[in-house]
């Protein structure tokens, strides 16, 4: 179910949009536009359907770029998942929500030294590798603390491997090492007394919504950590399948079938059981914009409305500035249309099709093209559904240094600020003029 479904089922008969029993306009007015919201039932059914779909030997670890908010991470943790970062700031986040260090992982290209002094000196969970340059650094590290690190090898698989909308693997890429160049690194590791190898990483594509692309990748993670085991004559510790777990978004997206995926996940594990080498292995998975996704609704407010030579443009008071997604400039090719809905008008006909554009000084700032919806008007609230991932985090907050937006959580008809609307003189915040600049101008 869509979060577009729950509104529309969640509350009173009417045609106002509610999330989790409240009507969208008490939000807005309590908390201002423009604003995010999250339903945290949204997030336990996800999590409760994939988990479903899962094999006893795998865990859940929430990506946290996906939507880094403290609460958001608390949540997962407390149901049992681990946390995927990618940076030292996630890192502290990680730790900041509770999540054991044993049961975060840290990946991403361009770690620096004090990131992995970071990682180090938290002992966190797994630090995933992605270059022989990198191994050495975290080898001479860790010598030089007398300590040991446990590391998995992030691997850049074959063209066989890759899929989704943004393709990571099977071609030249940043991420990772190329397993055809594997070997090598994997016998450095095992040779460096202070890094101890527990397993493999593979993340070869995003918002994937076929679920025998994700099982062939599955298959292909399977095999190659097969391969480091074999070579190694050791058990792994863990096989990190990355994350990559696909949500509807546009016209002709189907769900991701999670009751296919879970049999060829079944059919999968006959074999690895079957294989000492993954005797006591963890199979980790890293989803985030599954999890979160479909719970969050960006609330904007129709501020001015417009025709301009036979086109007319809903105005609103937030864009690309707080959801570069849905503007269409975060990945997309083809840019289309996230669902965008009149949220008192839920039950209204869609009988006028119009652009729906934000605040800022650019064409590239539009939320809709073509969208059809009822007839707007000045102060009507408009939903962007589908924006509980790589929503706020990932859109270029400080452009034209509007607010940012406020956050809110919530639950069965309750309502929690979980990070509080910006304000215009945050832009000044931690900006200084050099000395030579104050003095006065000449007359």
């Amino acid at each position: 179910m869509t979060l577009s479904q729950i509104g529309r089922s969640s509350g009173p008969a009417s045609s106002e949009f509610h999330l989790s029993g409240l009507p969208i306009t008490a939000l807005a007015e309590r908390y201002g536009t423009p604003l995010f919201a999250y339903d945290r039932e949204a997030f336990d059914r996800q999590l409760d359907l994939l988990r479903a779909a899962l094999p006893r030997e795998f865990e859940v670890y929430y990506s946290v770029k996906a939507n880094p908010n403290l609460a958001i991470l608390r949540h997962f943790v407390v149901r049992g998942c681990g946390l995927e970062t990618a940076s030292a700031g996630e890192m502290l986040q990680a730790l900041a929500a509770g999540c054991p260090a044993e049961k975060i992982v840290f990946a991403g290209p361009a770690k620096t030294d004090d990131e992995l002094e970071l990682a180090v000196r938290h002992g966190i969970g797994e630090i995933h590798v992605e270059s022989s340059w990198e191994a050495t650094r975290i080898a001479a590290l860790c010598r030089s603390r007398g300590v040991r690190a446990r590391v998995a090898v992030r691997v850049n698989p074959a063209g066989d491997a890759e899929g989704g909308a943004l393709r990571m693997g099977g071609r030249p890429a940043p991420f990772g090492v190329d397993e055809e160049k594997l070997d090598s690194l994997v016998d450095y590791i095992v040779g460096e007394d202070c890094l101890e190898l527990s397993g493999i990483h593979m993340f070869a594509g995003t918002q994937i919504l076929d679920y025998e692309v994700l099982a062939a990748q599955y298959r292909k993670g399977v095999s190659i950590a097969r391969g480091v085991a074999l070579r190694t004559g050791r058990p792994l510790r863990t096989v990190d399948l990355g994350g990559g777990l696909g949500i509807p978004y546009f016209a002709g997206d189907q769900q991701l079938d999670l009751e296919r995926l879970a049999a060829e996940l079944a059919l999968l594990m006959d074999e690895v059981r079957r294989d000492p080498f993954f005797e006591a292995a963890r199979f980790l998975i890293e989803p985030g914009r599954f999890l979160v996704g479909e719970a969050g609704v960006y609330v904007v407010r129709v501020i001015d409305i417009k025709e301009s030579r036979g086109k007319k443009f809903v105005i609103v008071d937030g864009g690309m500035n707080h959801h570069l997604a849905a503007s269409g400039n975060l990945g997309q090719t083809i840019k289309r249309n996230f669902p965008i809905v009149l949220l008192q008008k839920m039950d209204q006909p869609a009988d006028e099709i119009v652009d729906v554009v934000g605040p800022l000084c650019t064409p590239l700032d539009t939320l809709g093209r073509s969208v059809r919806l009822p007839r707007a008007a000045i102060g009507d609230l408009v939903g962007i559904l589908q924006s509980g991932a790589y929503a706020l985090s990932a859109s270029p907050l400080q452009f034209l240094s509007h607010s940012s937006p406020a956050e809110v959580w919530v639950d069965r008809g309750k309502d929690f600020l979980i990070r509080s609307r910006g304000r215009p003189e945050d832009a000044m915040r931690g900006v200084h003029v050099p000395p030579s600049l104050k003095e006065l101008c000449p007359k």
